[in-house]
């Protein structure tokens, strides 16, 4: 080898480390060429700035893979989650034509009924703990930007928990067939109704923004037969020698549209009742007594109800959208409605504020219940139903959101009668 006549080379090698081996691997050792005369610790210096460069843009492009990654999944979640609740809704809606209430080959997205039912109700318990979770975020949010991404979130979450609430509370309903009388359960069950009451409670909040929506605006919303969800007024009735009440309703049940309301009291749990069960025409009873009434309503339409009453003969009338279809007499005359009671929206009593019967519950909307201790002229009764300005408001019982209490899931929205007529 000629010294004098070629350049002596050393070799550098450069020990590249990954952060860990799960990122690179093995180690690995990187070898160059060193002229002779060159300081080493400067040639080890300039060779090594491409490798730091590449070890740098390495890391800079794993780290967006993993943002990317991370992103994907949390896509890929809230699809499943939306296809999961999607699924849960078809299943509901179709006919069940196999045994165990699902159609043959279908499959069960509202888990097996062979399940223990607190660890069901504990799953659907959590999913509306989640929910209250993004509707909390959701308020937070609306605070600060009253826009419309705003009212489009709202509007998606509301979609979001109805679904929710059908199939939470159709599970329910169904486990409390195959299991009555389990303590557990029924805390468990008692806890998803608070939950749900409680999300309903902060939409119609969110709804009202910063406007004052006048308290009598509002409908209740009873959509499934249970045994649970209902609303009761927070007074009960004085003693009445005669009496008029009117509602709106809508409902497009069948057969029969259940218990719009039902007013028990001590001794007595059909004091005043009205209530259509069944294949039989919607009755009223007074202190158990019966009149058949001539309504048509279970059409899915808004319609306008008043019955009155007086003591004296048993005599009653009975008005449909400011038409009267139908009186009698003999309906439990001289016998004064009794005070002491419990009004209850929804269900029909079998004990004084209890022992609710889901096939007699109503299903259907719900509102501007309004009782008089008197009997409406047809002019007023008419005007109720026309939504007059003239129209007065119960004397006795009065629409207003401070009056009653609502349980089990039963929702409530904003209405304004024959603006919102069918």
């Amino acid at each position: 080898m000629e010294g004098s006549s070629r350049k002596l080379f050393l070799l550098s090698c450069l020990v590249v480390v990954g952060s860990s081996a799960q990122d690179f691997g093995q180690t690995q050792f990187i070898c160059t060429s060193v002229p002779k005369d060159m300081d080493l610790c400067t040639a080890t210096m300039q060779n090594s700035g491409p490798a730091e460069d590449l070890k740098t843009t390495v890391m800079q492009l794993r780290e967006t893979v993993l943002q990317q990654k991370e992103t994907i999944m949390n896509q890929k979640e809230t699809i499943r989650e939306l296809t999961s609740k999607l699924s849960r809704c078809e299943s509901q809606s179709l006919p069940a034509t196999g045994p165990g209430g699902r159609r043959p080959g279908s499959k069960n997205t509202m888990g097996d009924v062979s399940r223990g039912t607190t660890d069901t109700l504990a799953q659907l318990g959590q999913t509306l703990q989640t929910l209250k979770q993004r509707l909390e975020n959701l308020e937070q949010y609306s605070r600060g930007n009253n826009t419309v991404q705003a009212n489009s979130l709202k509007d998606l979450l509301q979609n979001k928990i109805d679904d929710m609430e059908k199939q939470v509370l159709s599970r329910v309903n169904t486990l409390e067939e195959t299991k009555p009388g389990a303590r557990n359960d029924t805390d468990q069950r008692n806890r998803v109704e608070s939950t749900l009451t409680s999300l309903h409670h902060r939409i119609t909040d969110l709804e009202k923004g910063k406007e004052t929506r006048p308290t009598d605006k509002f409908q209740l919303t009873f959509p499934l037969r249970t045994n649970y969800m209902y609303a009761k007024a927070k007074r009960s009735l004085p003693e009445m020698y005669s009496f008029s009440v009117c509602l709106w309703i809508k409902s497009n049940a069948s057969p029969g549209v259940g218990t719009p309301f039902s007013y028990a009291v001590p001794g007595q749990a059909n004091e005043l009742v009205l209530i259509e069960w069944g294949n039989n025409p919607m009755e009223i009873l007074i202190n158990d007594k019966v009149a058949k009434l001539p309504f048509l309503i279970n059409d899915g339409k808004w319609h306008h109800l008043c019955i009155t009453w007086t003591t004296r003969d048993g005599m009653w009338e009975a008005f449909q959208d400011g038409v009267m279809r139908g009186s009698g007499e003999n309906l439990a005359p001289y016998h004064p409605i009794k005070p002491d009671g419990v009004l209850v929206l929804g269900q029909e009593q079998d004990s004084l504020g209890g022992g609710f019967d889901a096939t007699q519950a109503y299903v259907g909307e719900l509102a501007n219940l309004n009782i008089w201790s008197k009997k409406l002229s047809i002019a007023e009764i008419y005007n109720l139903a026309t939504c007059n300005s003239k129209a007065p408001a119960g004397n006795v019982f009065s629409w207003t959101e401070s009056n009653i209490e609502i349980f089990g899931g039963a929702t409530k929205w904003t209405f304004e009668p024959c603006r919102s007529h069918n």
